[in-house]
């Protein structure tokens, strides 16, 4: 970082601090386990904390081969980040799986147990207490933890703090210089000292001041030192008079951009936030943010992002709750939400574009779109949407939060989950869609909206289950299904009632599996659902087929082939008809299962199906053999090989009879 300067003595007691002796030892005492060294970095916000760990970790690199994994457990506004949040953030960075609706406890064993065999950095920034840090740290002890907090972590042992205050004189100046440049400052070197010692030594206060002596090339050093002397007292130290003497010297409009910018989800700014919140054009949203930048009033980051830093969000909480009536603040909200929603509509239509969608369609989505919120291509969008992720679930979870924009939480939420689902697919967006799934019940749940709230208890059910959480699975799609009763609608109903079936099968509850199923295939015959009676008669085929009750499952599976050929599923039909053979066989009837198989053969043929094909014609081969013409069975097995060759998916009908 070009600002960092000074600090060679805290650094230097970072890195013996490493090798220090810990108090186990020097006690005799044996440790329970071990466990990674931890650094702290203590200091009030603006003292340069983050900058400090991160020039050590630019250090000691070099002996961490496995690289840095970073995470903040605060947000610039002062909201704790989630530890569930946390532990996910270093996962991901090590390129580990993060399952859906995972807990804390369960996460943190996933990572120390990825950091076994490891040797690398965990860099934690802005802690706010120890048992956020505790369930992050891994058992490794070849692993280096270092943390930033304003005071001491009390409960983790044998933390050492190493205290920042303000930079000593020499330090403080050569950071002016780094933003001034050295003309000015040697043209007077006591009043570069005089406006040092006016900011505390503090580098936030350096850097606003300097920014401002920048951008102001003819104002004096020492006029400049006089005026933060002689600021009226009662403002939060030297940071809160070096904020003011920067924010007075705004234009209005800039102003109050400002101290609007507090309303961005997770400190996270770009031109479209700024834009909307203030109620400008993107372009000009731009050139402020970068005056901003320019003044250290904000962070510029990379694509376009610009962060809040954390020391200055308390002041402009303040001046936003001073000068901003409450109705022009959600108003200001009510604009940044709307301009995202219509952000991830163009997002998801992108991918629709680039997925071969109508284009009819994708071009009604981006009709209305002003040009500044469209994407160029689906590169462009996705990029977007990765970068923006973490402000865009934090912009869901604090407009369900506001309770009072539940309508635009609810769009927001929903174009959130599709533009995910678009790009990145279910399976890979899983954990992200888990918590808007529980975004959305929230607002269903307070606004007793039945149906919304029976889609979020299926969808979070379904996430469960795939997870192997059958047992909270199931209890979500009993709710689903009083939901969707509540809400008359037979969709829900229905795909609660054959889910509660599925966790009953996953959980090996035949008999109740089988009445689930039976209940959820009288509503589907009921209304005419040609489609869903077909597929429910197999999952009662597979039911009784497991619970031993063949006769019962050749009469689903009969069914089920029958529903298939009302629909011309040709594919369906034959894989019915192929679990009839198996089933005929199950129940010693080798000769039927003989003739049903061929049948199906055919059908599987005419589909054009060769995985299918070749699965039954090794299925049929095992039955010849059980009827004793080996001859035959070769022939059978042959044929498999020649459809798939080598392929083991081949085989997999034939595995299920095992």
């Amino acid at each position: 970082m070009a600002d960092f300067v000074g600090r060679r003595r805290e650094l230097k007691e970072l890195r013996e601090d490493i090798a220090r002796t810990g108090l186990d030892t020097l006690s005799g005492r044996k440790a329970k386990a071990p466990r990674a060294r931890v650094l702290l970095v203590a200091g009030r916000p603006g003292s340069g904390r983050t900058a400090l760990a991160e020039a050590f970790v630019r250090e000691i690199a070099e002996d961490y081969p496995d690289g840095v994994l970073r995470t903040r457990l605060t947000t610039p506004g002062g909201e704790t980040v989630a530890t569930e949040r946390a532990v996910r953030t270093l996962l991901e960075g090590l390129g580990e799986p993060t399952p859906p609706g995972a807990g804390e406890d369960e996460l943190s064993s996933a990572l120390r147990t990825a950091l076994q065999g490891r040797r690398a950095i965990i860099l934690i920034d802005d802690a706010a207490d120890p048992h956020q840090v505790d369930a992050l740290l891994p058992d490794t002890p070849e692993c280096l933890v270092l943390v930033t907090a304003e005071g001491p972590l009390t409960g983790i042992p044998d933390v050492r703090p190493c205290t920042l205050g303000g930079l000593d004189t020499p330090s403080a100046v050569r950071m002016l210089v780094h933003r001034i440049g050295d003309i000015r400052v040697t043209a007077d070197p006591r009043a570069a000292e005089a406006l040092a010692e006016e900011c505390g030594g503090q580098p936030a206060v350096l850097s606003l001041v300097g920014g401002w002596l920048a951008a102001h090339p003819k104002a004096s050093v020492a006029d400049v030192a006089k005026q933060l002397h002689d600021m009226p007292p009662g403002l939060s130290g030297p940071l809160g008079r070096g904020f003011r003497f920067v924010y007075e010297s705004l234009p209005q409009p800039a102003q109050r951009t400002l101290r609007l910018l507090p309303l961005a989800p997770a400190g996270v700014v770009d031109s479209h936030t700024a834009s909307a919140l203030a109620g400008c054009s993107v372009a000009a949203a731009q050139s402020t943010l970068e005056d901003f930048a320019a003044l250290g009033l904000v962070h510029s980051a990379q694509d376009g992002l610009f962060m809040l830093p954390g020391c200055l969000a308390p002041l402009l909480q303040a001046l936003l709750e001073a000068k901003e009536r409450p109705a022009e603040v959600q108003l200001a909200r009510a604009r940044m939400l709307e301009r995202t929603v219509r952000l991830l509509t163009s997002c998801r239509a992108m991918a629709e574009a680039a997925d071969g969608e109508d284009a009819d369609l994708v071009r009604e989505r981006l009709d209305g779109l002003p040009r500044a919120l469209r994407f160029p291509d689906r590169r462009a969008a996705a990029t977007w949407l990765d970068t923006r992720l973490p402000a865009l679930s934090a912009a869901a979870a604090l407009a369900v939060a506001d309770g009072a924009l539940d309508t635009l939480a609810r769009r927001l939420v929903a174009a959130l989950v599709r533009a995910l689902a678009e790009h990145r697919g279910t399976a890979e967006a899983a954990p992200e869609l888990y918590g808007l799934h529980r975004l959305v019940l929230d607002v269903a749940e307070r606004r007793d909206l039945h149906r919304e709230q029976a889609a979020a208890l299926l969808n979070l059910a379904d996430l469960d289950a795939a997870t192997g959480r059958t047992q909270e699975a199931l209890e979500r799609y009993r709710a689903a299904l009083v939901a969707g009763k509540a809400a008359k609608d037979p969709y829900a109903t229905g795909r609660a009632m054959e889910s509660v079936g599925g966790a009953y099968q996953e959980l090996a509850d035949w008999h109740r599996a089988s009445d689930w199923f039976g209940r959820a295939l009288s509503q589907a015959l009921a209304r005419g659902e040609r489609g869903d009676e077909a597929r429910l008669y197999g999952r009662l085929g597979n039911v009784h087929t497991y619970a031993g009750r063949y006769g019962d499952a050749l009469r689903s599976w009969r069914a089920a082939a029958a529903g298939y050929r009302k629909l011309a599923d040709v594919p369906g039909q034959a894989k019915a008809l192929s679990e009839m053979a198996r089933v005929q066989e199950y129940a010693g009837r080798p000769e039927e299962s003989l003739h049903t198989c061929r049948e199906a053969v055919e059908l599987a043929r005419k589909a054009g199906d060769l995985r299918l094909q070749a699965a039954l014609q090794v299925r049929l081969a095992d039955t010849l053999d059980r009827l004793g013409d080996p001859g035959a069975a070769r022939l059978h097995r042959s044929a498999a090989d020649r459809l798939l060759g080598d392929d083991p998916a081949a085989c997999e009908i034939r595995s299920g009879s095992d």
